[in-house]
């Protein structure tokens, strides 16, 4: 048998890197596996533009820095990492280890992390005739680089933060932004709307929806917005891209596959206050899980990490004093 690690972290997202981390200034021999090819889920994949609030100390940090951040992070600390490697597969063995198949690679760890967030996400989509032909060329589900809009005029459809954020991203590179909403209030950070609301070349129409789409011959969008609780009222806006924010579904179906009978609530896995799920040494950290109270930020699963990596430390290695603060530690200059 290949040597055993102490922990396994598997998804590497920003709750699975600092884990990791943690893992490694515990001095616990850990891995870290993310099925894509790179790390920082969907904050790289989706979002790179996309300003975070939540971090303590960092306010309105773009979602690329905060991931290279975490990245400069892992390398102070011992960690193997491992990406383009999806875990197929996760069985808890006999003298309590767990066995890991991730691509085509097994391994073997005296306990896990589970920071896959709420899994696999799809876009609700914009249902409207012929939207299908404009996906990716005038109409998008998500902004990987806001200067692909440099100068047009751009709508957003949705009125919770992500649209908001976009329309907040988009503002400073666009002609023009304008944000629709189905709703007569947004259900985004009031700061933000308050901040969108002075901003010269943003629009907020409220409350509208969109009933037509369709392409001009000169290859701009006109959109046919329909005013909510009337029955005739409709305006007409043409655009240069639209950008569909109507949130997302969430499916974790990969844990369904793995030899594991873990508890779930609301599709989410339970866990207790020191993040432990129902299976001794299986550990869940990050928006897949529920307990009471919990608020679903990138700062509650940043809190999340160190009680499961310490956990498993004091699992594992009772022996140990393991430090309540790092305060102390010169790790730049080891």
């Amino acid at each position: 048998m290949s040597e055993i690690y102490d922990a396994t972290v598997i998804g590497g997202g920003p709750a699975g890197m600092f884990a990791a981390f943690y893992c490694g200034l515990n001095q616990l021999k850990v891995q870290l596996v993310e099925a894509l090819p790179q790390f920082g889920g969907q904050l790289t994949a989706l979002y790179p533009e996309k300003k975070i609030w939540d971090v303590a100390g960092l306010p309105g940090v773009k979602s690329a820095d905060l991931v290279k951040k975490l990245e400069e992070q892992l390398q102070l600390v011992p960690v193997d990492k491992f990406t383009g490697e999806k875990v197929t597969d996760v069985t808890k063995e006999a003298d309590g280890s767990f066995t890991i198949t991730s691509g085509d690679r097994i391994s073997h760890s005296k306990a896990i992390i589970i920071a896959l967030g709420n899994g696999a996400f799809k876009a609700r989509p914009l249902a409207l005739p012929g939207v299908d032909k404009m996906v990716e060329k005038q109409v998008h589900y998500f902004v990987r680089h806001k200067e692909d809009f440099a100068g047009q005029r751009v709508a957003v459809l949705g009125g919770g933060n992500s649209a908001l954020d976009n329309a907040q991203m988009l503002a400073p590179v666009a002609k023009e932004v304008t944000v629709i909403h189905r709703r007569n209030n947004f259900r985004g950070h009031k700061l933000v709307v308050d901040e969108l609301q002075s901003t010269a070349n943003v629009n907020l129409m409220t409350p509208y929806l969109s009933r037509e789409i369709k392409l001009t011959d000169g290859g701009a969008v006109q959109l046919t917005l329909r005013k909510m609780h009337s029955n005739d009222e409709e305006k007409t806006l043409t655009v240069d891209a639209v950008v569909v924010n109507y949130g997302f579904t969430a499916n974790n179906a990969a844990l369904r596959d793995w030899s594991l009978d873990l508890a779930s609530e609301r599709n989410q896995l339970t866990v207790d206050t020191s993040m432990a799920t129902n299976i001794p040494g299986a550990y869940a950290i990050g928006d897949g899980v529920h307990y009471e109270g919990r608020t679903p930020l990138i700062a509650t699963g940043f809190g999340e990490a160190p009680i499961a990596a310490t956990a498993i430390t004091k699992l594992l290695y009772p022996e140990r004093t393991v430090s309540g603060h790092s305060s102390s530690l010169d790790l730049g200059h080891k």
